[in-house]
């Protein structure tokens, strides 16, 4: 089943309407988006998300809340071919990060990361400013492992949004930074996009997959055998439930 929504197609993939995208319509839609999509965000989906939402109604109210889900892992942009979409493809959190990061403007955009340790965010502050010396950082900040008080969010709140970000990246993981960024619609004041492991990727402390498995739908592979004691049962249950829905569909 296929749908519209106003910032473009969608392809419903177990009840979660994923963007019909590639990385370049993404960026245009963002550009052309930024200022209406303030206090809103965007979810960068995978096989696991979309599994998660399609068994958790409230999950899959979060996702489906965003301005986009973008097709991060490349099964859903595969079903999205198979259902006739011909231009559907990839678009992972880290290149969408780095994307925004260069792009080039009279008025460089501002960027907040929120999420990961203080470590982390050290090391990519390093990285970013050699990498992209145009760009922005607008602030950097690592919340404490557990739930904020009431006193202790507003406060976040209060600080992001005096660093007057255009973008927050928020490195929390699923599915805590999405519901984490549905919490916080129209009280961040700037475009929040939930990116999972792209601080740890861009400040060096986890390898990429090699381009070729990336294209091929194998980064997952790559992860799981990066860390397969903690991955092993959240991709071989859920790419085994996504795959039996999908030839059911």
């Amino acid at each position: 089943m296929q749908g519209k929504q106003e910032t473009g197609p969608v392809c419903q993939i177990m009840g979660v309407n994923i963007a019909v995208t590639d990385m370049d319509s993404t960026v245009r839609r963002i550009e052309e988006n930024l200022e209406n999509w303030r206090g809103s965000y965007i979810c960068v989906s995978n096989v696991h998300t979309t599994v998660t939402a399609w068994e958790d109604a409230s999950y899959r109210a979060v996702q489906n809340g965003a301005v986009l889900a973008l097709p991060d892992g490349g099964p859903l942009s595969w079903y999205s071919r198979r259902k006739g979409f011909a231009d559907a493809a990839r678009v992972t959190g880290p290149d969408l990060m780095k994307r925004m990061l260069a792009e080039k403007r009279d008025v460089p955009y501002r960027h907040y990361f929120y999420g990961s340790t203080p470590e982390t965010l050290a090391q990519l502050r390093q990285v970013l400013e050699k990498r992209y010396p145009g760009a922005v950082i607008a602030g950097m900040e690592s919340p404490p492992f557990r739930p904020l008080t009431e006193e202790e969010d507003a406060a976040a709140v209060v600080r992001i949004n005096a660093a007057r970000p255009d973008f927050v990246w928020v490195g929390l993981g699923a599915p805590k930074q999405e519901r984490w960024m549905a919490a916080h619609r129209g009280k961040v004041q700037a475009l929040m996009v939930g990116v999972g492991a792209a601080f740890d990727y861009e400040a060096g402390n986890i390898r990429r997959a090699p381009a070729w498995m990336q294209r091929c739908s194998l980064e997952w592979l790559y992860r799981l055998l990066q860390d397969p004691r903690r991955l092993f049962k959240r991709y071989f249950v859920t790419n085994t439930k996504f795959m039996w829905w999908a030839l059911r569909h």
